[in-house]
């Protein structure tokens, strides 16, 4: 299983979404591969912490080096697994990002390498049981690149008028991306990040998204101190605080999605 959790608005929660998902399937005993397209590198740092560039040059290591030996005249064939990192936690492992893919967007672009991740997924496939790629917050090459290599879409949606515009415009590229490059994609549903009960907005908003038709995930994740902890700890929430509330609505939501 291949899923890609992306929206083209920043701060809706990709990552925490993202790395709190996969750390639950790795609890599981699932060996689970994370993927970190995101330029920022919130993902990456948010397992990992931080990254030793002398160590790892970022030149030559994770999805920079995946798509850098694509291009050039001298191209390598390095087997994907070979960017791959492990981290702190059992069963979970990490292609991390790096600023090098800023400047190697253009390139790839111009040269179409823009299938050379599903590719490089097909051959992990068979060594992971679950995949799941992070993206930068706009419909670029890279978020298309996980779209095209993904079967799975989720898309956080964090309860404001903005998010709801945002929302329209994605929905409208994701079916074109389906009919030109991935009919096989499936959209999971959107999940509803820092919702409050007790506000009546973000209510109204997921009635509407509702009433509209779109196919809003069953399980609301609240918002709460424990995420920014878990964050600046490095600590998924199924690690830092595995009775917390707010690490059971990531278990229920994942629950939820297995069944689906």
């Amino acid at each position: 299983m291949k899923r890609v959790v992306f929206n083209q608005k920043g701060g809706v929660g990709k990552t925490s979404i993202t790395c709190n998902l996969a750390a639950i399937d790795a609890s599981k005993g699932r060996r689970t591969l994370v993927i970190d397209l995101d330029v920022q590198g919130n993902t990456t740092h948010y397992l990992v912490g931080e990254i030793d560039a002398e160590a790892f040059p970022a030149e030559a290591q994770g999805v920079s080096g995946l798509f850098k030996q694509t291009v050039g005249p001298r191209r390598m064939s390095r087997n994907p697994d070979a960017f791959v990192w492990e981290t702190p936690y059992e069963n979970l492992f990490l292609m991390p990002s790096s600023p090098v893919l800023s400047e190697l967007e253009r390139e790839l672009e111009a040269r179409y390498k823009i299938y050379k991740l599903r590719d490089a997924l097909a051959k992990l496939d068979e060594e992971y049981d679950r995949i799941y790629i992070d993206t930068p917050p706009n419909f670029n090459f890279y978020s298309k690149s996980a779209l095209i290599a993904a079967d799975r879409l989720l898309i956080p949606f964090d309860c404001d008028s903005f998010a709801r515009q945002s929302l329209y415009s994605l929905m409208e590229n994701i079916e074109e991306l389906q009919e030109d490059h991935n009919e096989d994609l499936v959209v999971e549903g959107i999940v509803i990040n820092q919702f409050n009960p007790q506000a009546r907005l973000p209510g109204e908003l997921v009635a509407e998204l509702e009433d509209e038709g779109y196919p809003v995930l069953a399980t609301y994740i609240g918002s709460s101190v424990k995420m920014r902890e878990s964050h600046h700890q490095h600590r998924p929430l199924v690690d830092l605080a595995p009775s917390h509330k707010l690490t059971g609505q990531f278990v229920e939501l994942h629950t939820e999605l297995d069944r689906s």
